[in-house]
């Protein structure tokens, strides 16, 4: 990690969370940040979803909300990225506080709620997105929404002309009863609406849904069976826990959704076992606790195609991503793989 980058974070430790977050977005903007560019090789390369990146790393959702930060994270070094979640109209989400750090563990708790500018201005900043960049939209509803599942068609329809993708977000924990659309009848019904709105699109997008990790494994299989019938593009997984198992910091039973390196094993047991629930035929982003280039290897040779992080970077800074993306193409060279797709899923029984 860069001097001044390593200087930096120890000063955004030292205030509010969600102030230190809004300060990184300024960074980004101002073109402070560590901007390595395109990172690629040709066993990094890879095509997920009918896109091609040039490397398998992403930026989960929830970092930059509102689109905000475009032009930054176009030239930080991810593959692909997600912006969001935007809902159809503004909404200021929970009180705050609502992001707490869990430094001894590595962590993050937020309950956010969603709080966005809404499509309108989200839509309007994507339209003018840098066009080297491979960037997708998670998906959310109003919590005062009278219905739900037609929020997330209605974000697609107003926002689809300018991404590469979007997200189904049926998994976050903090707003009330969202999970509860994750269930085999609702999920089935809402993802119809969805891609019954992206096939009208001119130009139709890949949609992925992104799941949460406290489900059985009767769930899991539900949700395998509903992707597959849906004709979804891929399966994220995972969002963030409601588990609060080993943590040590004293904020470790604050309400919402805890991400960083305490999900990995939970995450990838699920990335695991939809693997193989779909036969390795469903597409899947594995996301949740990854903290360097090993965990990302060990997420792809779980069963994911693509990662995406975010909590990390809280901890190590936004040069992280190129760490990462170095070291994900140096552990495929030693294990022989000349492209990442040849490592998909390898050691899944490992997980299983």
């Amino acid at each position: 990690m860069k001097l001044l980058e390593n200087i930096g974070l120890k000063a955004l430790h030292q205030i509010d969370p969600e102030a230190a977050h809004g300060l990184a977005i300024k960074a980004l903007q101002m073109g402070m940040a560590h901007a390595p560019g395109t990172l690629t090789s040709p066993r990094l390369k890879t095509t997920f979803a009918g896109l091609d990146l040039p490397n398998p790393v992403g930026l989960a959702a929830g970092f930059d909300k509102n689109a905000t930060a475009l032009d930054g994270l176009a030239k930080a070094g991810f593959g692909f990225f997600e912006v969001g979640a935007a809902t159809p109209r503004p909404q200021p989400g929970n009180p705050k506080p609502r992001l707490f750090r869990l430094s001894e563990d590595r962590a993050a708790i937020n309950r956010f709620g969603f709080n966005n500018e809404g499509m309108d201005a989200i839509a309007a900043r994507l339209a003018n997105r840098p066009k080297n960049a491979v960037i997708g939209l998670n998906l959310g509803a109003n919590k005062d929404s009278e219905d739900r599942a037609s929020d997330f068609a209605k974000v697609l329809a107003h926002c689809g002309a300018h991404l590469d993708f979007a997200t189904v977000n049926v998994s976050s924990p903090n707003t009330e009863k969202l999970r509860d659309l994750q269930g085999k009848a609702a999920l089935s019904a809402l993802l119809s609406g969805v891609m019954e709105t992206r096939d009208a699109l001119d130009r139709p997008i890949p949609v992925f849904l992104k799941i949460a990790p406290d489900l059985s494994d009767a769930e899991i299989a539900e949700i395998a069976e509903v992707a597959v019938e849906s004709r979804l593009d891929a399966v994220i997984t995972t969002n963030t826990t409601l588990d609060r198992k080993g943590l040590a910091s004293k904020h470790r039973d604050e309400m919402g959704g805890l991400s960083g390196a305490p999900l990995f094993t939970k995450s990838t047991r699920v990335l695991a076992r939809l693997s193989q629930l779909t036969d390795g035929q469903m597409p899947l982003i594995g996301v949740g606790g990854i903290c360097n280039a090993q965990d990302a290897y060990d997420k792809i040779c779980a069963g994911a195609s693509v990662v995406q992080l975010y909590t990390a970077l809280v901890y190590g800074g936004l040069s992280l991503v190129e760490g990462i993306v170095r070291g994900l193409d140096a552990l495929l060279e030693q294990d022989g793989f000349s492209n990442v797709a040849e490592a998909v899923g390898t050691k899944r029984e490992n997980w299983l």
